[in-house]
This record gives structure tokens, sequence and C-alpha cells, in this order.
């Protein structure tokens, strides 16, 4: 992905770490450690999963459009299958270490947690790929909230691969723009608040995908910005991650201005031919790739690292400052180690089958009959003098003809 689409890889890094850090004062201060968040960028998790919805609707989308325009047609099991196994390892993984610890683990550590949801509707609601209405209805604890915004991806994804299957190429623009405007309106529809209450910001992932497919089609030229808009462009991400200026905003118009400035900015970084910048380092793309576990075990380690300093609490004497930075540099580096050994030793056998599901059709080559193609002249003085550019243009016509190009 980083030559085709550079600076996204070390993107995914830098927002699962801004969820990372957004976590990390929260769950410190649950258990009587001392936390800093006083700065903005340390509340700045949901905002770094949104622009997550926006990237991820930014390259699936692209994918079903290409491969539609490639074979005319989308193959919904080999899409499904490639995003099986993609997401389910992982996140079956943390589910069940998740229910695991909850019910098992913090009762035989003498931890009190007190869970309010029968564990057969956990189960099945994760399992339905609703893990967004189990974290809103029960609240069931760090491991298994964070599983919220996978399920909104994949009830997004069972969503859009069927229409894009009956959808005409030339019906993809208006049907991810007029479908970005009303799921947008349907979320801040207070009379009907199920879509907000459940956390469905659909609308991110259709506005991501609807410039993707302009890019790929050439027709986004006019956004793709020069330099100088695209230095202001990222000053206004940084004002809105460094800052709590978006949100002096109503909540609707900051969505809105979301949508846009996260959709522009991932497409200038990734497919503007003239970027401000590229991002090359090695680690730093690794990094990007690794980020799926960085995001999704990253509340497994908080709770191992607050758990060992509870522990420690009357035996070690830090400073307050001294504790907090220790308990952020361990959780992101254990994190990090612990994202790498699951992405090289666990993650790597799912994701080499995923070629297995990328077959493409091609086109079907008809033999050419020796009839279709007219006798050459005797080869006389006159015939080898005599211009071939009808015979030529006759052949080219046959192999148009018969599929061949």
């Amino acid at each position: 992905m980083s030559k085709k689409f550079p600076n996204l890889d070390p993107l995914r890094f830098l927002l699962a770490l801004m969820v990372v850090i957004y976590h990390i004062p929260t769950i410190s201060r649950t258990v009587g450690l001392p936390a800093f968040n006083a700065l903005p960028i340390f509340h700045k998790g949901p905002e770094a999963v949104f622009v997550f919805f926006t990237l991820s609707g930014f390259l699936i989308i692209r994918s079903l459009f290409a491969e539609k325009e490639k074979t005319g047609t989308i193959s919904i099991k080999n899409f499904y299958l490639r995003r099986i196994l993609r997401i389910y390892p992982v996140y079956y993984f943390v589910l069940i270490f998740g229910f695991y610890f909850y019910h098992s683990i913090l009762p035989a550590a003498m931890v009190p947690y007190e869970t309010n949801y029968d564990l057969l509707t956990g189960v099945f609601l994760c399992v339905a790929f609703l893990p967004n209405v189990f974290q809103v209805l029960f609240d069931p604890g760090g491991i298994l909230n964070v599983l919220w915004s996978i399920g909104i991806e994949e009830q997004f994804y069972l969503l859009i691969a069927p229409v894009s299957y009956f959808l005409a190429k030339k019906r993809f623009v208006p049907f991810l723009l007029g479908f970005s405007l009303i799921l947008f309106l349907v979320y801040f529809f207070e009379p009907y608040p199920f879509f907000a209450k459940y956390h469905m910001l659909f609308f991110y992932f259709s506005f991501g995908g609807l410039l993707s497919v302009l890019n790929h089609q050439g027709k986004d030229k006019w956004l793709l910005l020069n330099q100088p808009l695209q230095y202001l462009l990222t000053g206004i991400v940084g004002i809105y991650f460094l800052t709590n200026a978006f949100k002096l905003m109503p909540e609707a118009l900051s969505h809105f201005a979301s949508m846009l400035i996260f959709g522009l900015f991932v497409l200038n970084i990734s497919r503007n031919p003239n970027p401000i910048f590229i991002i090359k380092n090695h680690a730093w793309i690794y990094l990007g790739k690794i980020s799926y576990g960085v995001y999704m075990y990253h509340m497994i380690v908080v709770n191992l690292v607050l758990f060992i300093f509870t522990k420690l609490q009357g035996e070690v004497v830090l400073p307050a400052i001294g504790v907090i930075i220790a308990i952020n540099l361990l959780t992101i580096g254990l994190t990090i180690l612990m994202a790498h050994w699951s992405f090289k030793y666990y993650e790597n056998f799912f994701l080499n089958l995923k070629s297995n599901f990328r077959k493409e059709k091609k086109n079907e080559i008809i033999p050419i009959e020796k009839s279709s193609i007219p006798a050459s002249k005797p080869c006389t003085e006159k015939a080898i003098k005599e211009p071939t550019a009808n015979l030529t243009l006759e052949v080219k016509e046959v192999f148009v003809e018969n599929g061949i190009s």
C-alpha cells in the first residue's frame, strides 16, 4: 500500500496512537493512579476513529469500484472472505480474551468488577456484528468496548458490497454522494435517534469512498490541492487535533466539517501528484501495517500495566510525573510489541490467504478461424509492392471482434 498510497500507513499508526493515549489517563484515574490529559490531543481518540472510518471507506470502496471496472462484476463472496481474513483473527482473539478477562481473570484475582449483562447476550451481539450496541447498552469494559468501531465498519460493508454489486459504474459517484448526505441527515434526525445512539457514522466511510472513486476516474482535479493549499489543509488538521476549536461548533456542523476535512486530507496526502511530504521511513510504514493490532490490543496492555502499578504503589515510591511517564511509555511500548508479534506470527498466516480470493476474470480469447483472415496474395513483385494497410486494418478488426486487445 505504501507505494500506491503513500503516507497512509504512518497515518494509521498516528491515529491508533491517539486512541491509546486517550484511554491511558482515563483508565488510570479509575484505579487511583495519577494521570495527565490536560492537552486537547489526549481527548482526540473518537476523532481519530472518524479518520479511520474515512480512510477505510477510501480504500475499500475504491477496491470494489476497481474490481467492477476490470471484471464487470464484484465477487461478494471473495470480498467478504478477504474482510474475514483481515478482521476476524484479531477481533475474535480480543473478544474471547475480553469475556474471559472480565468473567474469570478479575474474579480470580479478587478484583471487583460488576458485569450487568448475560454472557450469552454479549457473545450474540458481538458475533452478530453489533459490538457497538453491546457497548452502548452495557459498557462491558475497555477491552470489549474498543470493538465498537469494528462493528460499525462491518455493518457498513455488509451494506455497501451488495449495493456495489448491483450498482452501475456510472452510478457510483451520485450514489455515494447521496448516501453520504442522507446518512448524515438521518444521523442527526432527532425524532429517530437510532443511528446516533449506536454511533453508526456511515457517512465517513461513504464520503471517503466518494473521493476515492472520483480519483480513480480522474475526475478529482479540483480536489487535488496545490502546495500552498495543502499546507493550509494540513494546518487545519493540526488545529483540529491540537486544539478544541472544532468542539466549539454544534455537533452536526462539527461532524460535517470533519467529514470534509478528513476526506480531503486522506485524498491529498495519498494521491496528490505534487505532495508536500511523503513519509518513506520504513519504521513508520511498518508501524502503520501493525496499527490494527495496536488499536485492538492496547486495552489489554493498559489493564496489565495498570494492574502492575497498583500492586507496586505501596512498595515503590515515584513522583506522580514519573508514574505517568512510566505508565505511558510502558503501555505504548508493550502494545507495539504485542501488535508486532501478532502481525508476524498470527495475522500473517491469514493475510497470506487473501490472495486466493483476488482472482479477476480474464477476457476469454476466442480462437480466430482461418477463414476470418483474407488469404494473402501470391508473392509476386506486384504483390510485394502493393500497400498492406488494408490487410493490417482487416486483421485488427478481426482481433477486436474476437475480444483480443
